[in-house]
Parts: C-alpha cells; structure tokens; sequence
C-alpha cells in the first residue's frame, strides 16, 4: 500500500464506515490526483489511525464525492514519545518551512512564539496556513498523526506552559548559539529517554540572555547544536534531526 495517495481529514467526516470529503478534498482527489469512483487511497484521522477508503461518487442535486472505509489499517512510523517543538518566529513565512520540515522529522506539537527579537506579527490567518502545510507534510511523509499547531503565544507565556511538577519525565532543552553548554546529542546520548522531548529554539540574532535564564529557571536545559551559527529556519531541522535518529536508533 505504499504507492496509494494518502488523505488527512478531521475525525469528524467519518459517519458509519463514510466520509465525507470537503468540496477542497473532493478537488484534490479528483482533479489533481486524478483518482476516478472505484480508485483506492489511504484515509488518516490525524490522530493515529489510518483506513484503506474507495472512492464513491453519489449522484443528487448537486453532485458530491465520498468515500468508503473497506478496513482499518495498522501502521507505524510515528516516534514513541511525544516530540515537542517551541519555536520563535522567523522574519518573512519562513516559518512554513518550519512547520512543513519539522512535521516530516515526527514533531507532535507545533508552539510559534514571540520572542524579544521576533519581528514577525502574523495575522490570524497563518494558523490555517500553517495547520494545512502540517497536514500535507504528514501526508507526504506518511505518518499517521498530524502535528498540533497552537495559536502564537508570546515567550513567557510558553514557558508557562512548561513550569509544572507533573511534567518531570519531560527533557526539556533550549538552543543556544556562541556559548560553552554540552551539546544536544551529549545530553540525549548520556540520559535514559523521557515520555516526551521539548526542543527550543530562537528567532534571528538568537535568545536574549534574559530569555536563557528565565527558561533555565523554568527547568530547561541549555545546549549546543555545534560551533557554526545556524540560521532560524535551521536550527530546528538540526535539533529535531538529532532527536530523531537518537530515538529511532534506541527503538524506545
């Protein structure tokens, strides 16, 4: 079943082994993957769970194009633990990059922040953007669970969400550029792996040096990503890189 197209939708659409497609979807399908009634593709929830679909087409008033569940299928390309990334915005819609490369390597959260140095102010409007990039990367790549993608928070908002005792078998690591810290791979090489894994990582110019210590204070780790000075965009493709080979090679 490698070669079928696969399909994220909301769980919503699925009605007794039906779904139904949005007028977007139905376009997708039928107008760019050419897919004709009776044609076979792979439905994803999002979250996990993933069906063989057929095409159906139904013929009423209006016509409109569903799909058949014919029976469940059980892959797994997903990490084992929850890989969280916060990232500060990047100048332009570099950060679409962000979303689209960081769903390819197995993120499951998605926390764009304001930080001192972000000049980015996106509009309203980049969540939907960034949530359908999100959706069609994990498509592409063939995963079972579409990243969740929080609206823009500024940074001590963020830090917030991670100052908490309950959340003690997370590892939590801030990026940090032209300093002496123990590098990223060090620390997940040296430790036993947690239930989950938040990687930080800052804006052009990097983090403020009141920025490190409040996410010290907050329980994260500074590390290194190595001696060259990684652009925005970059350094979370490095960082989640890391984590992932790390994660895959243990086979947690």
């Amino acid at each position: 079943m490698a070669d079928l197209q696969r399909l994220a939708i909301a769980p919503h659409q699925i009605e007794r082994q039906k779904v139904h497609l949005s007028a977007e979807q139905q376009h997708y399908l039928s107008r760019v993957l050419r897919l004709r009634e009776g044609d076979k593709f792979i439905v994803m929830d999002g979250q996990g769970n993933s069906w063989l679909a057929k095409l159906k087409a139904e013929t009423s008033k209006k016509s409109t194009v569903n799909a058949i569940l014919e029976k469940e299928i059980f892959i797994q390309n997903e990490l084992p633990i929850k890989l969280i990334l916060i990232s500060a915005l990047p100048k332009g819609n570099n950060f679409d990059e962000i979303v689209r490369q960081s769903t390819e390597l197995g993120v499951t959260h998605i926390l764009p922040v304001i930080s001192s140095r972000t000049l980015l102010k996106p509009s309203p409007q980049k969540l939907q953007r960034w949530q359908k990039i999100a959706r069609e990367a994990a498509e592409q790549s063939e995963r079972q669970v579409v990243p969740i993608i929080r609206e823009t928070m500024e940074y001590s908002a963020a830090l917030s969400l991670f100052d908490h005792q309950s959340l003690s078998n997370y590892y939590k690591y801030i990026c940090v550029a032209r300093n002496n810290y123990s590098s990223l791979l060090e620390n997940l090489l040296d430790n036993q792996l947690p239930e989950s894994i938040v990687i930080m990582t800052g804006p052009e110019g990097g983090w403020t040096n009141v920025e490190i210590e409040a996410a010290i204070a907050t329980g994260f780790q500074a590390v290194s990503l190595g001696k060259r000075i990684l652009r925005a965009v970059t350094a979370p493709l490095v960082a989640l890189s890391l984590v992932t080979a790390v994660l895959e090679k243990r086979k947690v």
